[in-house]
This record gives C-alpha cells, sequence and structure tokens, in this order.
C-alpha cells in the first residue's frame, strides 16, 4: 500500500484509537524553551506523539529543528518545560532525576552518534555494565547474556579487544548490544550512522529491522533521507513542530 500523508502536525490517525495506557511513546503537548543570555529559544513547540508499540520510525528534519531535543524528551535525559511525556506508561516528567536513571536503565536502549563506549573496558565488559547497573538480569545470566548479543550483532569474536581496536562500525554494533542489555522495549538512536561508511550504515540499519521485528520500537534520528524511507515512517519536524508524517504501510 502506498505511503500515507498527514499534515496536521501529529503521527497518523491509526495511533489515535489505540490505547494511550499501552503506547511505548505519548507525549502530549511538549514545550521545551531554552532559557540563555541571548534570550528564549523554543527547541519543542507543542508536540504532540503517540507510538504504537513495534513500530520503526526514522525522525527527520534540518539541523535545530528539535529531533535531538525531541528524543531527549523520551529518554528522560532533558524534561519538558511543559507538557507530559509518558513513555511505557511511566510519567517521565514527574519523576526525579535519580529516578530516571533507575528507570532509563531498565526501560530504554540508548544509541548514540559518537559510541559512548568506555575505553578501558573490553566491549564484552561495556555490554555487562548496564546489567551490572540495573541489576535486572540475574548476574549468573549475565556473562552468557552479554556474549549473545554481541553474537547477534556480529561481535562475538572482538568481544575482549578494547574500543580503540574496533572500528567504527564494529563500535557502534557493541553499542547497539549494549542498548539492549536489558531487553528494553524501546531503543531510541540519534544518528547511529552518522559517522559510518554507507556499506557499515546499512548493516546497523538492518539490525534496527530485526529489532522492529522482534517486536521492540525504535525511533531513529537521521538526516539520511534513503535510511529514513527504509523505516515504516518517519516524523518529520521543523522548527520545534512536526510537520509531517508518512507511513509505509
Amino acid at each position: 500500500m502506498a505511503a500515507r500523508r498527514s499534515n496536521s502536525g501529529r503521527t497518523p490517525s491509526q495511533t489515535d484509537f489505540a490505547d494511550r495506557d499501552g503506547l511505548p511513546v505519548d507525549l502530549r503537548q511538549v514545550v521545551k524553551i531554552y532559557r540563555t543570555d541571548a534570550g528564549e529559544f523554543t527547541a519543542l513547540a507543542g508536540v504532540d506523539l503517540h507510538v504504537q508499540p513495534g513500530s520503526f520510525l526514522a525522525i527527520t528534519g534540518k539541523s535545530g529543528s528539535g529531533k535531538s531535543t525531541l528524543i531527549n524528551m523520551i529518554t528522560g535525559i532533558d524534561g519538558p518545560t511543559s507538557g507530559e511525556v509518558v513513555v511505557n506508561g511511566t510519567a517521565v516528567h514527574a519523576l526525579t532525576e535519580e529516578q530516571i536513571a533507575v528507570w532509563r536503565g531498565q526501560t530504554i536502549g540508548v544509541i548514540f552518534q559518537f559510541f559512548q563506549l568506555l575505553p578501558t573496558l573490553t566491549a564484552v565488559e561495556n555490554v555487562l555494565l548496564p546489567m551490572d547497573y540495573a541489576q535486572k538480569i540475574a548476574v549468573s545470566d549475565r556473562p552468557e547474556r552479554a556474549m549473545q548479543l554481541l553474537d547477534q550483532v556480529g561481535m562475538a569474536g572482538c568481544a575482549h579487544e578494547l574500543p580503540a581496536a574496533l572500528s567504527g562500525g564494529q563500535q557502534q554494533s557493541v553499542a547497539i548490544a549494549r542498548a539492549l542489555a536489558n531487553d528494553p522495549p524501546l531503543v531510541t538512536a540519534d544518528e547511529p550512522t552518522g559517522n559510518l561508511d554507507s556499506g557499515t550504515a546499512d548493516r546497523v540499519f538492518r539490525l534496527f529491522e530485526d529489532l522492529a521485528d522482534s517486536g521492540k520500537t525504535i525511533l531513529m534520528v537521521t538526516h539520511d533521507d534513503d535510511l529514513a524511507r527504509r523505516a515504516q515512517g518517519t516524523i518529520v519536524l521543523a522548527d520545534g513542530s512536526i510537520v509531517d508524517t508518512v507511513w509505509r504501510l
């Protein structure tokens, strides 16, 4: 079926009738204003976003459109000036910083453009670290799970290598395994292929497709229009607002 477009500033109508308590992401009139010496800057201007479980969505827009700010609201890295951020039934905007840290470790897998692997830890130790922090996976199961995750992303053979010995694509693969350590229902990725060559970017994207097929919800910020068109849907931001959505059904 051809893609369905909506220019209403909202996600497509199929989410309008969902049980909102069961949505992995439910943003309601989210505003984010940054106050600087130069004045106020509105990064998000009343965003509504309602995402169905198992969706693989690309978030696009020009630099400064609000893409990263949107992801930071969803992950609790930053908080809204006003509005509600509800993720997997948790009102993230109402949590303390300490509560957010615990919640994030158990609920969301966060993937960064620059990998953010700890340089003094091996690949497998980087994957183990979130499990040790969240205490969600039994201690006896953690080593086997870490190796299984590295195998899933094609990195089992480099489990005991330090990040400096790995290529950019290999580091991003380890970062994906680390993001999956606590089996989160939601995975966010902010420009995860921005520092990778096209072939490696394609392999990383296919990993995301496999994750979505397994039932995880994936939100990926990208400047790559070709990759965005391969996602199930695309959310387009401009000046802090959702100005277009495309679903490929």
